[in-house]
């Protein structure tokens, strides 16, 4: 049995015919714009501080106000917790991803601690590590 393309259409409503695809046309040629002018934000920050984590960079801030970025850099994301800002660098966001900041203090150190739930390994000291 053979069928033309007019036999198609009867049997599949949706394939396209002129006016759907001038319609497709200007539906995209409407969205790219305002995609193109819409800044895309994300659903959930990198990472989270801790209360702890929070009151140490708040102290430390005052302390030494001479270490406070003025400027967020182009390439920087911003993170706003507790009320303090902390930047970081954008090709980081992927491997921050999920992880929580702690502050800890013990009788041997005083540190921010990382726990970063998507580490596969690490190395003995701590400052490498996959993912």
């Amino acid at each position: 049995m053979s069928m033309d393309r007019g036999d198609v259409t009867k049997l599949q409503p949706w394939a396209p015919n002129a006016k759907t695809a001038k319609m497709s046309i200007s539906l995209v040629q409407a969205t790219v714009p305002a995609v193109r002018k819409s800044k895309l934000q994300p659903t959930q920050p990198a990472f989270t501080l801790t209360p702890s984590a929070v009151n140490k960079i708040k102290q430390h801030l005052k302390e030494k106000p001479e270490d406070i970025a003025r400027r967020q850099k182009e390439t920087d994301e911003e993170v706003v917790q507790g009320g303090v800002r902390v930047f970081t660098e954008k090709k980081a966001q992927l491997t921050l991803l999920g992880t929580r900041v702690d502050y800890v203090e013990d009788k041997l150190s005083r540190e921010f601690v990382l726990n970063n739930p998507n580490i596969k390994g690490a190395c003995g000291c701590g400052e490498s590590f996959t993912i």
